[in-house]
């Protein structure tokens, strides 16, 4: 089993910054992606922001050049900078990591999820 604890969530007005943090703990042998998603009320959940252990990244067109997904293999740790925020960024966000455990059995996990909410 994997533990995900998130944390960095908050209330910012339209154009500020906040900085996500996911952190993997338990048993992990590897862990080959990382990534953010995010659900809106009364929408389904969609793919931010994905992070592979050769550190390629893949991002939802709408963040673009406002979010930078990192991850530090240390810590087995994942970061979401989210600069320019916008109302319409206003979600619950969720990390999710795909490990692979010392039995070398893969699977996802989720975290608890953390609100974002940008005011205008």
């Amino acid at each position: 089993q994997v533990q995900l604890v998130e944390s960095g969530g908050g209330l910012v007005q339209a154009g500020g910054s906040l900085k996500l943090s996911c952190a993997a703990s338990g048993d992990i042998f590897s862990i080959p992606a990382m990534g953010w998603y995010r659900q809106a009320p009364g929408k389904t959940r969609e793919v931010v922001a994905i992070v592979t252990s050769v550190a390629s990244t893949n991002y939802l067109d709408s963040v673009k050049g406002r979010f930078t997904i990192s991850r530090d293999n240390t810590k087995n740790t994942v970061y979401l900078q989210m600069n320019s925020l916008k109302p319409e960024d206003t979600a619950v966000y969720y990390c999710n990591v795909q490990a692979v455990g010392r039995s070398y059995s893969s699977r996802g996990y989720w975290g608890q999820g953390t609100q974002v909410t940008v005011s205008s």
